[in-house]
């Protein structure tokens, strides 16, 4: 008997981390299944001199950032990246490098002419997916092609309108000092890696994503290489 008890303890922690676990699975489709997202990463990039750890207010429980993979992410069986080839607009319709469309055109490998670069100051992209989803998980990548970049006030948004004015979600806000004027953000920055940056989607209903970001660690611009929105048709 008093080895039992000596056991409860144990169980009630194993039970309450099962719990806890079982509360940031994303939300299962229709028939209730899930499946790891059906993520294919580009190739790292690999550097001969590593370069010092620029300043940032980093997860220090973010496994990407020791070049570790990340979790597997599980969301509803047949899930797709629903922003594949749909249009992009910009607060930068001129980029500097590159065209819009690369955004979205399916390709995040960091490699010359697969990236667009927008000018300096606060910019951000946006994604119409031409019709209302329930998005569960939203990757990109800025540029990794740099060993320890780290991108500025990075906000990723979701709204049913492309003026962003209804119904509008703050699914990832690192921008601890308002710089980018929606308000400060609570969420840690991050190292470009070949990984990207993986926000829950958490369900949100919406037709357009927009993500900004101001300048990085390297220099004032705003680089995109992809943006990729796993997401199923929204049910009435």
């Amino acid at each position: 008997m008093k080895e039992q008890n000596a056991k409860l303890p144990y169980l009630r922690t194993m039970c309450f981390a099962l719990a806890c676990a079982l509360t940031t699975l994303p939300l299962a489709g229709a028939d209730g299944e899930l499946e790891p997202l059906p993520l294919k990463l580009p190739h790292p990039k690999y550097f001969p001199t590593p370069m010092p750890l620029p300043k940032a207010h980093l997860d220090p429980a973010d496994v990407t950032n020791k070049g570790l993979r990340r979790p597997v992410f599980l969301a509803p069986k047949g899930i797709t990246n629903v922003a594949l080839n749909k249009p992009v607009t910009s607060s930068d319709p001129n980029p500097i490098i590159g065209d819009l469309s690369l955004v979205t055109d399916g390709d995040a490998e960091s490699m010359d002419g697969h990236a667009v670069e927008l000018s300096s100051g606060k910019q951000w992209v946006q994604i119409d997916l031409g019709s209302t989803y329930e998005i569960y998980a939203i990757v990109f990548w800025h540029r990794f092609d740099v060993h320890t970049i780290v991108f500025h006030d990075v906000v990723v948004q979701t709204g049913t309108d492309a003026a962003m004015g209804k119904n509008v979600t703050t699914l990832f806000n690192n921008d601890l000092a308002n710089d980018v004027g929606l308000g400060a953000g609570k969420d840690f920055q991050y190292i470009e890696t070949n990984q990207g940056k993986l926000v829950d989607g958490k369900g949100t209903k919406a037709r357009y994503v927009r993500l900004y970001s101001k300048g990085s660690t390297v220099n004032s611009e705003n680089a995109y290489t992809e943006v990729q929105v796993f997401a199923v048709p929204a049910t009435k």
